[in-house]
């Protein structure tokens, strides 16, 4: 699969611009990096205490930029200082002002004892134009004998020029639960191929505390001079702890655009706050120069020989991806025909070695429906193969392997063959990040017979009362000239610290239509109370004995040609009305409700319209219309379900009443009727009722649209 990305701002991807806990400090390496701190001004508030602006910064965010401001109290008189009297503001040098807020974890911090310091972080959204030398920190005193009631104690300009960014030969330090973490690059390295720069960084983390600390789930970015934002899989982050006086190395890799230009970049660290549901900065690097790649051979074409003509191939990236209790290790390969004539695509096998000690068995996968290759043509392969997922390795070899065989004699099942190493590829572990699609884009599979289109459509939580079903909508576009049938994939939701929680692909079984679409509700069971906030979803095709697998009875074994998507923030609004519920592919629109207690049956009846997007295939298994009835005073409640696998199935005259399904089009005067003897008797203590519709998806449900109304009264 050949992936063609449409790259716009990238930074919708990601990090919202705050320092939150603790933050960075410039300081200078010599030999151990020691910190030193470069206040940026203070401001006195007695004659033995004063305010201290630490730190500030701008970044972009999805809606615009957020500043952030850290300030320093130090109480150095006799008796304790109350910041419930004082306060800072944001304001620009041009004089606008901003609306600055303490972070959460801050709210609680009033009280500063005598001969202590208080670090507080407070963060605003400023205009789009702002940037961080244009900003001015105010600090105020509460003061009733004014007649605004405060008193400005003093303000702190950002000096022109101020950054933010510890140089590439400095160390930072990191404020993890009240320790100093100090935070040091001591690599660079960054390899290319036709369509990405491929940058790993080797990020060192040393514990100058003493107490042992637990690192958080960081998100790391390579943010360019222009602000785009690339992000980057960290190795060995997951509950990771150091030790007082303790270092770890932390390997962060990704892929970056080869039309991005590859000078200037930063590393960007930023940890989540979910009060907030933002991003929030923890520190910016500048990437110091590349270092070389001993034995690096990705991106490179080499030539081999044999007795059918030259081929050339070049590797075009590894990558270790998630694959059940184990790992699957893959590379790319692209194989080429430079010559003049035709060629047949050789019998190629190969296997990985890693610190040229284990051997890895692999299955080479060819994804394209082509038999042989043209003048000038190339194909995609892809090799793959399985390891625990626990295992580390520091190095990696493949190596390509030609099968040499003769056909069977006549009423035989013999052959005689021979594998021959054709070429080898060494790297050191360097893997590459899975290509990321940013929120809002698509990527395309160009392979002959199979042009499609993926793009995320939406995100859904189902809930329960004891866990939750996490969903996303891949919406898939046929590009080829004729119906096919969509892929199989293989689907895993990732968070940022590496769990990894595999996903269902719900398959449409029908072929789609040219320039039609199919919906892939991929999903899977998460715990109550994991946060989805930076789930990343990652798909690849699905493989079944070393081809790409095909038909219902099909098994995966393995994926090849992997994606990976950040997701869109789930759309939580609870409509007041039923009209236009959107339970895409399908709407519904219910009005004329009204309500009727006669002999002894309590019946709801509604007029509805249920439409459908066309040319749009769905596998609806599972999935329910919900409707709940609850009477405002607890007299009354039912719940009626609806399939969606029968909005579909005409049934003769759809309007006929003793039709108890929903079906697509209009219908006027549709009943649900329950018999309850007892209800007639309590009329006059029923309340307003509530008709909610919900989407239903393997017994766990999501609230859509809710509407009141009065008993015995029929709504517009």
């Amino acid at each position: 699969m050949n992936i063609r990305f449409s790259y716009k701002y990238v930074a919708t991807i990601a990090l919202s611009a705050t320092m939150a806990f603790g933050a960075i400090t410039p300081v200078w390496a010599d030999g151990s990096p020691a910190a030193i701190t470069m206040a940026i001004g203070k401001v006195p508030i007695t004659n033995s205490s004063y305010f201290e602006l630490k730190q500030i910064h701008v970044l972009p965010d999805q809606s615009g930029k957020i500043a952030t401001f850290t300030i320093t109290i130090h109480n150095e008189g006799s008796s304790e200082l109350q910041f419930i009297d004082y306060w800072a503001r944001l304001k620009s040098k041009s004089g606008n002002q901003f609306s600055a807020r303490l972070l959460p974890a801050d709210k609680d911090k009033n009280r500063v004892a005598p001969g202590s310091t208080t670090d507080l972080t407070f963060y605003a959204t400023v205009n789009p134009s702002t940037n961080l030398q244009d900003l001015v920190v105010q600090f105020i005193k509460w003061d009733f004998s004014q007649t605004n009631f405060e008193r400005v104690l003093g303000e702190v300009a950002v000096p022109n020029d101020y950054t933010d960014i510890t140089p590439s030969d400095s160390a930072g330090v990191i404020s993890v639960g009240g320790v100093e973490v100090h935070a040091s690059i001591k690599k660079f390295v960054s390899n290319k191929n036709e369509k990405y720069h491929v940058p790993t960084v080797y990020l060192t983390l040393e514990n100058a505390g003493s107490h042992t600390v637990t690192i958080p789930s960081y998100l790391f970015s390579i943010r360019t001079p222009e602000g785009l934002l690339y992000p980057l899989e960290a190795k060995g982050m997951k509950d990771l702890k150091i030790n007082p006086k303790e270092s770890k190395e932390i390997q962060l890799s990704g892929s970056i655009p080869i039309a991005v230009a590859a000078d200037v970049w930063q590393l960007s660290v930023a940890e989540t706050i979910a009060d907030l549901k933002l991003n929030v900065a923890v520190a910016n690097f500048q990437l110091p120069a590349v270092s070389s790649q001993e034995g690096g051979s990705i991106g490179k074409e080499y030539s081999f020989t044999n007795k059918l003509g030259v081929y050339t191939a070049q590797l075009g990236g590894l990558h270790r991806l998630p694959w059940e209790d184990q790992d699957l290790l893959t590379a790319d390969l692209v194989l080429s025909n430079k010559g003049d004539e035709s060629l047949p695509i050789p019998k190629l096998a190969g296997y990985f070695l890693l610190d040229d000690a284990v051997k890895i068995d692999a299955k080479l996968i060819q994804t394209a429906k082509v038999i042989g290759l043209g003048a000038g043509a190339s194909v995609n392969l892809q090799l793959a193969g399985k390891l625990p997922y626990t295992y580390e390795f520091s190095s990696v070899k493949l190596v390509l392997q030609e099968n040499e065989g003769d056909a069977p004699a006549a009423g035989t099942e013999n052959t005689s063959s021979t594998t021959t190493d054709v070429l080898e590829f060494s790297t050191q572990a360097e893997l590459q990040s899975v290509p990321f699609v940013g929120l809002g884009e698509s990527y395309s599979s160009t392979d002959a017979g199979r042009k499609a289109k993926y793009a995320i459509r939406n995100v859904s939580t189902y809930e329960d009362k004891t866990s939750i079903m996490y969903s996303a909508m891949v919406e898939v576009t046929n590009l080829e000239k004729r119906f096919t049938n969509t892929a199989k994939l293989v689907a895993n939701f990732r968070s940022s610290d590496g769990t990894v929680f595999p996903a269902t692909v719900a398959e449409v079984k029908n072929k789609i239509s040219p320039s039609g679409k199919a919906l892939l509700n991929v999903w899977a069971p998460v715990p109550k109370g994991f946060s989805t906030e930076n789930l990343n979803l990652l798909l690849g095709e699905a493989v079944t004995d070393g081809k790409l697998s095909e038909g219902d009875k099909a098994v995966a074994d393995s994926y090849v040609n992997p994606v990976a998507y950040w997701l869109p923030a789930e759309s939580t609004n609870v409509a007041t009305t039923l009209k236009n519920v959107d339970l895409f592919p399908y709407s519904i629109s219910i009005d004329k409700i009204g309500t009727k207690i006669e002999d002894n049956v309590f019946t709801l009846k509604f007029n509805y319209e249920l439409t459908k997007e066309k040319l749009t295939e769905i596998n609806t298994e599972g999935h329910n219309l919900l409707l709940v009835f609850e009477d405002g005073g607890g007299i009354k409640r039912f719940e009626k379900r609806f399939d969606f696998k029968d909005f579909d199935v005409f049934n003769g005259d759809s309007t006929a009443d003793e039709d108890t399904k929903i079906r697509l089009g209009k219908r006027e005067d549709f009943k649900i009727s329950l018999p309850d003897p007892g209800l007639i008797f309590n009329t006059k203590f029923l309340e307003k009722y509530t008709l909610s519709v919900y989407d239903e998806f393997q017994g766990q449900r999501k609230l859509l649209a809710s509407q009141k109304a009065d008993w015995f009264i029929t709504t517009e």
